[in-house]
């Protein structure tokens, strides 16, 4: 009997050490190490990618948002357009796209009315947009529903109403996209892109100045 109790004291105590010592090395050490090396060498990724305007926070240039006037560049529709949209304003308890199949007579027809709004919304007097000019991601939401980004093409077709609506010389505006634009990850891994969050701020700038 003792032998069997001093056998299973051991054994429990064995245990209780490496408990303690894994506990440390991964629960304390290892996390304290990763998170010394992060912020070190990766400062702005490891605090959330974040962007900043007259010395506050205003958003990540990982994530999107919604609500800008016609004054400024529009992002990509959120999550999905209407009533089937899981995610309709960028809030970030979740993320996703619509459950809706690319042959949906429903994604179809609210497909159509986006592109319909987006050539409303952006013809100016003299240069009106046509249909064809409209670009996928005008009128579509990305995977997570929370894309940053816009492609060159729609932030072009963008230009002439944000130069009308803000007394801008439409040079001026292209010059904003063309700095802002962000070539393929090491020259070949995904597509060209804008960040629209860091567009306007820039827009906000040059609008100040004139």
């Amino acid at each position: 009997m003792n032998h069997s109790f001093a056998y299973t004291a051991r054994l429990l105590g064995a245990g209780l050490r490496a408990l303690l010592v894994l506990t440390v090395l991964t629960g304390i050490l290892y996390p304290l190490a990763v998170t010394g090396v992060a912020q070190a060498l990766f400062t702005h990724q490891a605090n959330g990618s974040e962007i900043t305007a007259d010395g506050k926070v205003v958003g990540s240039s990982l994530i999107g948002q919604q609500g800008y006037s016609f004054k400024y560049f529009q992002p990509r529709p959120a999550n999905g357009l209407g009533q089937n949209s899981i995610n309709t304003r960028y809030k970030l308890i979740l993320s996703g796209a619509t459950n809706l199949a690319a042959d949906s007579k429903v994604l179809l027809k609210q497909v159509e009315d986006a592109k319909a709004a987006v050539v409303r919304d952006n013809s100016v007097p003299g240069h009106p947009v046509r249909p064809s000019q409209v670009p996928a991601d005008a009128v579509t939401s990305s995977g997570s529903g929370l894309d940053p980004d816009i492609s060159p093409a729609y932030a072009q077709l963008q230009v002439r109403r944000v130069a009308a609506r803000n007394h801008l010389p439409v040079p001026q505006v292209e010059q904003l996209i063309r700095a802002h634009t962000t070539g393929r990850t090491l020259g070949f891994i995904g597509e060209p892109r804008v960040n629209v969050l860091e567009l306007n701020i820039a827009l906000k700038g040059l609008m100040a100045k004139s």
